[in-house]
């Protein structure tokens, strides 16, 4: 155990590489992740209208368009490293909403209340670039949200993936591991939250749950999550959300506060509960954690340790619920950061 690798402090580029052989045929499931909550927001673009679905921020932003885009901002950035660095901190899970502009013609980008920069086939083609370099590694990309897209959009954005990935895509069909992945060549696990295309294409996964909490109190995010274990993980992939969310009553009385601020102060507290977690099929058994900002801090070294504790054989051998079956959940276990 003492010779075995750790990981990487500051980065880990190629952590799953450097897992031990026991590890190497635990289904990805039951491993713990790292993952990003609202990946593209570094990218968000100031100068953009707000987006269709924000209703009543809509109508404020004709009004007063300065202030609001400029406290969306604030607000709605969650990350501030490029998908290229977030993977090398050692991300393994991207959460990416996707959306068309208004007036953007057929290109796809992404959006927190307002659209980003970057368009999706960039952020993608990116990641394609970064996965060549590290070809051990597998990240997990939920493709979400997708606002104002049509039918049409759906077919397009699809026939990219498929064809920008190939033979990396691993098929929804397949129960991975890193071993299995490593002797296919796979590298990628595409989640895509649109039930028809997902189920029309066998290398797309169904929705993947998150989980949670929709406040800006870190204890209240934590007794969510807790709440939510207690009842079971679902049988595949899902996701623990660190994340906190303002509302408008925090706003109000924080007007100097931002999301990076809210986030930073309650990150000891949130650390600390992910420490306390263990991976595996076992009730409570965590899988993705996704967090805000994952650059500040110890946030992807913490959850990358969590692998470690499998070593006990007894975690490694326990069986798994009867009844698999890909995206299932329990009762009230999923929601949208």
């Amino acid at each position: 155990m003492e010779d075995m690798p750790q990981p990487q402090r500051g980065g880990n580029p190629d952590w799953m590489s450097r897992l031990p052989e026991e590890l190497l045929d635990v289904p990805l499931y039951d491993l713990a992740v790292p993952g990003s909550h609202d990946s593209m927001s570094f990218c968000l673009d100031i100068s953009s209208p707000v987006v269709r679905s924000e209703s009543c921020l809509r109508l404020t932003d004709r009004l007063f368009p300065c202030c609001t885009r400029l406290c969306v901002y604030r607000w709605a950035t969650t990350q501030q490293s490029v998908l290229r660095d977030q993977c090398e901190l050692g991300i393994r899970f991207l959460d990416l909403r996707i959306a068309k502009k208004p007036a953007g013609g057929s290109k796809l980008f992404f959006a927190h209340g307002i659209y980003t920069l970057m368009t999706v086939k960039e952020a993608l083609s990116e990641l394609a670039t970064w996965l060549n370099a590290h070809p051990k590694e597998i990240v997990i990309v939920a493709c979400s949200h997708f606002e104002s897209l049509t039918n049409e959009d759906h077919i397009h954005l699809v026939e990219f993936i498929l064809s920008l990935f190939s033979r990396k895509l691993c098929s929804s069909q397949d129960v991975p591991t890193l071993r299995s992945c490593w002797s296919r060549g796979q590298q990628i696990i595409v989640s895509y939250d649109d039930m028809q295309m997902a189920l029309q294409h066998p290398e797309l996964w169904t929705e993947i749950p998150f989980w949670y909490a929709n406040s800006p109190d870190p204890q209240k995010v934590i007794a969510y999550l807790e709440a939510q274990k207690s009842r079971g993980r679902p049988a595949d992939f899902y996701v623990c959300g660190l994340n906190l969310t303002e509302n408008t009553s925090y706003i109000f009385f924080h007007p100097c506060q931002s999301m990076r601020r809210m986030t930073t102060k309650a990150l000891s507290s949130l650390l600390h509960w992910t420490a306390e977690q263990s991976p595996g099929p076992q009730r409570g058994g965590v899988n993705i954690i996704c967090c805000d900002f994952v650059e500040v801090g110890e946030f992807c070294s913490i959850v990358i340790g969590l692998n470690y504790k499998l070593l006990d054989r007894a975690c490694v051998q326990e069986p798994r619920p009867a009844g698999r079956s890909p995206g299932a959940s329990p009762p009230d276990a999923a929601g949208t950061g």
